[in-house]
Protein backbone atom coordinates (compact mmCIF):
# COMPACT_ATOMS: atom_id res chain seq x y z
CA UNK A 1 0.00 0.00 0.00
CA UNK A 2 1.40 3.91 -1.05
CA UNK A 3 2.11 5.33 2.47
CA UNK A 4 1.94 9.50 1.82
CA UNK A 5 4.24 10.76 4.71
CA UNK A 6 6.81 13.25 3.14
CA UNK A 7 6.13 15.19 -0.17
CA UNK A 8 9.52 17.54 -1.48
CA UNK A 9 9.66 18.97 -4.62
CA UNK A 10 9.11 22.89 -6.26
CA UNK A 11 6.00 24.57 -5.09
CA UNK A 12 3.55 26.41 -7.45
CA UNK A 13 1.33 29.48 -6.16
CA UNK A 14 -1.94 29.84 -7.42
CA UNK A 15 -3.86 33.04 -6.32
CA UNK A 16 -7.36 33.62 -5.96
CA UNK A 17 -10.12 32.57 -3.53
CA UNK A 18 -13.10 30.37 -4.93
CA UNK A 19 -11.48 28.65 -7.27
CA UNK A 20 -13.94 26.22 -8.51
CA UNK A 21 -13.81 22.42 -10.00
CA UNK A 22 -15.16 24.35 -13.50
CA UNK A 23 -12.43 26.43 -13.46
CA UNK A 24 -9.68 23.54 -12.75
CA UNK A 25 -11.05 21.45 -15.21
CA UNK A 26 -13.59 22.95 -17.25
CA UNK A 27 -16.44 20.45 -18.26
CA UNK A 28 -16.06 19.87 -22.19
CA UNK A 29 -13.20 17.48 -20.94
CA UNK A 30 -15.37 15.33 -18.96
CA UNK A 31 -16.13 13.24 -21.57
CA UNK A 32 -13.23 11.06 -21.26
CA UNK A 33 -13.40 7.45 -20.65
CA UNK A 34 -10.15 7.42 -18.68
CA UNK A 35 -8.38 10.34 -17.19
CA UNK A 36 -5.13 10.21 -19.11
CA UNK A 37 -4.30 13.53 -20.89
CA UNK A 38 -6.61 15.69 -18.48
CA UNK A 39 -3.75 17.35 -17.22
CA UNK A 40 -2.77 18.78 -20.10
CA UNK A 41 -6.28 20.62 -19.73
CA UNK A 42 -5.87 21.96 -16.08
CA UNK A 43 -6.90 25.47 -16.16
CA UNK A 44 -7.64 25.40 -19.68
CA UNK A 45 -9.61 28.56 -20.00
CA UNK A 46 -7.66 30.69 -17.23
CA UNK A 47 -4.71 29.59 -19.16
CA UNK A 48 -5.87 30.77 -22.15
CA UNK A 49 -6.99 34.17 -20.84
CA UNK A 50 -3.87 34.86 -19.44
CA UNK A 51 -1.64 34.13 -22.88
CA UNK A 52 0.94 32.35 -21.64
CA UNK A 53 1.03 34.27 -17.36
CA UNK A 54 -0.92 31.52 -15.41
CA UNK A 55 1.23 29.75 -13.51
CA UNK A 56 0.89 26.48 -14.58
CA UNK A 57 2.04 28.02 -18.15
CA UNK A 58 5.80 30.04 -16.53
CA UNK A 59 8.56 28.08 -17.17
CA UNK A 60 9.93 28.50 -13.86
CA UNK A 61 6.86 26.03 -12.43
CA UNK A 62 7.10 23.59 -14.78
CA UNK A 63 7.73 19.87 -12.74
CA UNK A 64 6.11 21.80 -9.35
CA UNK A 65 4.80 19.28 -7.52
CA UNK A 66 3.30 21.49 -5.00
CA UNK A 67 0.32 23.72 -4.99
CA UNK A 68 -0.49 26.42 -2.55
CA UNK A 69 -3.80 27.78 -3.38
CA UNK A 70 -6.08 30.46 -1.19
CA UNK A 71 -9.34 29.95 0.23
CA UNK A 72 -12.25 27.35 -0.32
CA UNK A 73 -10.31 25.67 -3.35
CA UNK A 74 -12.30 23.19 -5.35
CA UNK A 75 -15.86 24.56 -4.55
CA UNK A 76 -18.45 24.01 -6.99
CA UNK A 77 -18.99 20.62 -8.42
CA UNK A 78 -18.46 17.38 -6.96
CA UNK A 79 -16.08 16.25 -10.07
CA UNK A 80 -13.33 14.17 -9.58
CA UNK A 81 -11.76 14.90 -12.66
CA UNK A 82 -10.53 18.02 -10.86
CA UNK A 83 -8.21 15.95 -8.04
CA UNK A 84 -7.19 13.52 -11.35
CA UNK A 85 -6.50 16.49 -13.99
CA UNK A 86 -3.74 18.39 -10.98
CA UNK A 87 -3.01 14.54 -10.33
CA UNK A 88 -1.89 14.14 -13.89
CA UNK A 89 -0.45 17.72 -14.42
CA UNK A 90 2.04 16.80 -11.64
CA UNK A 91 0.57 17.73 -8.44
CA UNK A 92 1.09 15.28 -5.10
CA UNK A 93 0.23 17.87 -2.73
CA UNK A 94 -1.84 21.32 -1.90
CA UNK A 95 -1.82 23.83 0.56
CA UNK A 96 -4.55 26.14 0.99
CA UNK A 97 -6.62 28.26 3.22
CA UNK A 98 -9.44 25.84 2.99
CA UNK A 99 -10.34 23.11 0.65
CA UNK A 100 -14.00 22.54 -0.74
CA UNK A 101 -15.02 19.34 1.64
CA UNK A 102 -15.79 16.89 -1.68
CA UNK A 103 -12.70 18.01 -3.42
CA UNK A 104 -10.88 17.50 -0.61
CA UNK A 105 -12.49 14.10 -0.08
CA UNK A 106 -11.52 13.31 -3.95
CA UNK A 107 -7.90 14.28 -3.38
CA UNK A 108 -7.80 11.83 -0.60
CA UNK A 109 -9.36 9.18 -2.75
CA UNK A 110 -6.58 9.12 -5.06
CA UNK A 111 -3.54 10.14 -2.02
CA UNK A 112 -3.08 13.63 -2.76
CA UNK A 113 -3.08 15.51 0.63
CA UNK A 114 -4.23 18.74 1.33
CA UNK A 115 -3.46 20.90 4.34
CA UNK A 116 -4.57 23.86 5.41
CA UNK A 117 -2.64 27.02 7.10
CA UNK A 118 -3.67 30.67 7.75
CA UNK A 119 -3.89 32.86 5.50
CA UNK A 120 -1.12 35.11 6.67
CA UNK A 121 1.61 31.33 6.52
CA UNK A 122 0.17 31.25 2.82
CA UNK A 123 0.24 34.43 1.56
CA UNK A 124 3.91 34.29 2.79
CA UNK A 125 4.65 30.96 0.98
CA UNK A 126 3.13 31.89 -2.03
CA UNK A 127 5.41 35.04 -2.14
CA UNK A 128 8.49 32.80 -1.23
CA UNK A 129 7.38 30.87 -4.27
CA UNK A 130 7.58 33.18 -6.57
CA UNK A 131 10.60 35.04 -5.38
CA UNK A 132 13.03 31.49 -5.55
CA UNK A 133 10.74 29.49 -7.63
CA UNK A 134 13.50 26.86 -8.03
CA UNK A 135 13.71 26.55 -3.79
CA UNK A 136 12.78 23.14 -1.86
CA UNK A 137 9.13 23.09 -0.51
CA UNK A 138 8.60 19.89 1.76
CA UNK A 139 5.66 18.68 3.66
CA UNK A 140 5.82 16.22 6.30
CA UNK A 141 2.03 14.90 6.76
CA UNK A 142 3.09 12.60 9.90
CA UNK A 143 4.81 16.31 11.24
CA UNK A 144 1.64 18.64 9.58
CA UNK A 145 4.69 21.05 8.87
CA UNK A 146 5.80 22.96 5.78
CA UNK A 147 9.23 23.61 5.22
CA UNK A 148 10.79 26.09 2.43
CA UNK A 149 14.48 27.92 2.25
CA UNK A 150 14.26 28.47 6.20
CA UNK A 151 10.42 29.16 6.31
CA UNK A 152 8.87 26.89 8.94
CA UNK A 153 5.07 26.81 9.96
CA UNK A 154 2.65 24.02 11.00
CA UNK A 155 -0.40 23.12 9.06
CA UNK A 156 -3.75 21.16 9.94
CA UNK A 157 -5.35 17.96 8.49
CA UNK A 158 -8.25 15.96 9.81
CA UNK A 159 -6.68 13.19 12.08
CA UNK A 160 -8.70 10.75 9.87
CA UNK A 161 -7.27 11.57 6.83
CA UNK A 162 -4.08 11.99 7.85
CA UNK A 163 -3.87 8.72 9.55
CA UNK A 164 -5.39 7.00 5.94
CA UNK A 165 -2.43 8.43 3.89
CA UNK A 166 -0.04 7.91 6.39
CA UNK A 167 -0.88 4.26 6.93
CA UNK A 168 -1.70 3.85 2.85
CA UNK A 169 -5.22 3.07 3.87
CA UNK A 170 -6.47 5.38 1.40
CA UNK A 171 -5.72 3.06 -1.57
CA UNK A 172 -8.78 0.85 -1.49
CA UNK A 173 -6.95 -0.90 -4.61
CA UNK A 174 -3.73 -1.90 -2.19
CA UNK A 175 -5.60 -2.44 0.41
CA UNK A 176 -7.42 -5.45 -1.58
CA UNK A 177 -4.30 -6.65 -2.92
CA UNK A 178 -2.40 -6.50 0.65
CA UNK A 179 -5.26 -8.94 2.14
CA UNK A 180 -5.75 -10.70 -0.99
CA UNK A 181 -5.52 -14.18 1.37
CA UNK A 182 -7.65 -13.00 4.09
CA UNK A 183 -10.54 -12.08 1.30
CA UNK A 184 -9.81 -15.43 -0.35
CA UNK A 185 -10.48 -17.27 3.13
CA UNK A 186 -13.66 -15.25 3.63
CA UNK A 187 -15.20 -15.87 0.37
CA UNK A 188 -14.34 -19.11 0.63
CA UNK A 189 -16.22 -19.65 3.97
CA UNK A 190 -19.70 -18.07 2.13
CA UNK A 191 -22.39 -20.21 1.32
CA UNK A 192 -23.92 -17.98 -2.11
CA UNK A 193 -20.06 -18.09 -3.85
CA UNK A 194 -19.17 -21.25 -6.13
CA UNK A 195 -15.73 -20.62 -7.51
CA UNK A 196 -15.43 -22.64 -10.76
Amino acid sequence: MSEVKTISGRGIPLQGNDIDTDRIIPARFLRCVTFDGLGEQAFADDRQQMQGQHPFDLPQYQGANILVVNENFGCGSSREHAPQALSKWGIQALIGESFAEIFFGNCVAIGIPCVTASPEQVAQLQQALMNNPQGTLTLNLEALEVGFEGLTFKVEMGTGSQQMLTTGTWDSCGQLVANREQILATTAQLPYLVWA
